[in-house]
């Protein structure tokens, strides 16, 4: 059974196909690329999964306690709550607030304190509150970033954003993480820590990881399957090496042989 099953999936914006009759599959712990030029639809793809939008046609089903779940009609933190985390392709931090705050945040997706107990403040929400307030120092010591814990997340260097971003995805304890370009923005060095980041995310946590990526090098070195999109349809699909060779993919990108 399939973690995450996506077939025939398609979004209008009036005449405009953004998406169209997409379909592919993740399995538990695998490492999957997406990839295409410029407007082919994959962050589209992404917010029709996270419920940022609905689609127009087609299926999302995710594998929940043994059963198959549709997501299409469901709120994002629904989704979120079901077991799929993302980041974005422009940093969505809360600058304002700490690191921990942010991490704390995340968290708040999995707290199962009732609205009563948060009201009154009972015992058992103060204890649940510790409870999360621990896991998420821990979490930022797995990062390198306990230390800027008390920082407004606006005075962090951009890496430090993007890599406190992923942490806020990682706490809310999904199944799935879906990574739109990550890389976006950084220089080489911080590309190459992000490369390894990306690889201890995997192992660490044991969860599937769905990147979006224009940086060739980092998706060919951390992909296990690479999915390609061109003008939101799916035009290939294989392991770095076949994508690497596709005739259908050199001519997307490089308009020819």
């Amino acid at each position: 059974m399939s973690l995450l099953e996506i077939n025939k999936l398609t979004k209008h914006f009036g005449g405009l196909a953004a998406v169209s009759m997409v379909s592919m599959e993740l399995e538990s712990n695998e490492l999957v690329g997406l990839i295409g030029p410029n407007g082919a639809g994959k962050t589209t793809l992404f917010n029709l999964l996270t419920g940022v939008y609905e689609p127009s046609e087609g299926r999302i089903t995710l594998e929940v306690d043994g059963k198959k779940q549709s997501l299409i009609g469901k709120k994002t933190y629904k989704i979120t709550e079901m077991g799929l985390g993302r980041t974005f392709q422009n940093i969505r931090l809360f600058k304002e607030l700490t690191v921990l705050e942010n991490v704390l945040i995340g968290m708040h997706a999995k707290n199962n304190v009732g609205t009563l107990a948060g009201i009154v403040r009972t015992p058992s929400f103060y204890h649940s509150e510790a409870e999360m307030k621990n896991e998420a120092i821990k979490l930022l010591k797995i990062f390198n970033l306990e230390s800027k814990q008390t920082e407004q997340a606006k005075n962090l260097p951009y890496g430090e954003q993007r890599r406190l971003e992923i942490v806020r995805a990682l706490a809310t304890k999904p199944k799935i993480l879906f990574l739109d370009e990550p890389a976006a923005g950084m220089n080489p060095q911080e590309t190459a820590d992000l490369t390894d980041l990306i690889r201890q995310i995997q192992k660490d946590f044991s969860i599937t990881i769905l990147l979006i990526e224009h940086d060739m090098s980092l998706v060919m070195n951390v992909c296990e399957r690479i999915y390609v999109l061109e003008y939101g349809r799916m035009i290939a699909h294989g392991t770095p090496a076949e994508i690497k060779n596709n005739k259908a993919v050199i001519k997307a990108y490089l308009g020819g042989d």
